[in-house]
């Protein structure tokens, strides 16, 4: 596990909370971006939830990596992403996120996503509590480790498909 101090607690959420993530497409893309930090050597991931709106991670950027850095280049690369898939998927869903920018012309994630340090074993397990218990809460399971874009599976030492994910502990 990464020190303590160096972990992260991140949330973004898509633009008025609009649930263009209940495709499954895009919450793939999400992961790739995810498996890409992770083999380039930028992020460590230790956790996440994917739901139909906004997301939930606990990562440790890695050095010489500039948090703000990593937080733009991944919510830029999936916005791209979503933006293209949505073109080619269902062109109609496009006028969403059109906005009246002048560095774009559509917008999927809210300014501002909230990422929080985490500085101690006790907020780091309230933080993967949160995370994990999302989806009950939303309604989408019963149980955490049923929701499968979650690593809430992983942490109970059920079988995932999350190997580039390190866990805090087990």
């Amino acid at each position: 596990m990464a020190g303590k101090y160096d972990l992260t607690f991140f949330t973004a959420t898509i633009l008025e909370w609009m649930p263009l993530l209940a495709d499954d497409t895009c919450k793939d893309i999400v992961l790739d971006s995810l498996r890409f930090l992770v083999a380039e050597e930028r992020v460590q991931l230790n956790a996440f939830v994917i739901m139909n709106n906004h997301l939930h991670l606990i990562w440790h950027i890695l050095h010489p990596n500039m948090k703000a850095d990593v937080q733009r280049d991944f919510l830029g690369f999936t916005a791209k992403a979503i933006i293209k898939h949505l073109k080619h998927t269902a062109p109609e869903m496009l006028h969403s996120y059109q906005v009246n920018a002048g560095d774009r012309k559509n917008q999927v994630w809210e300014r501002n996503p909230l990422s929080v340090d985490i500085w101690t074993e006790a907020v780091l397990r309230q933080k993967l509590s949160y995370i994990h218990n999302n989806p009950v809460k939303a309604g989408y399971c019963t149980y955490p480790e049923e929701y499968r874009y979650s690593t809430a599976a992983q942490y109970n030492s059920l079988p995932d498909d999350w190997h580039f994910v390190t866990p805090c502990f087990v």
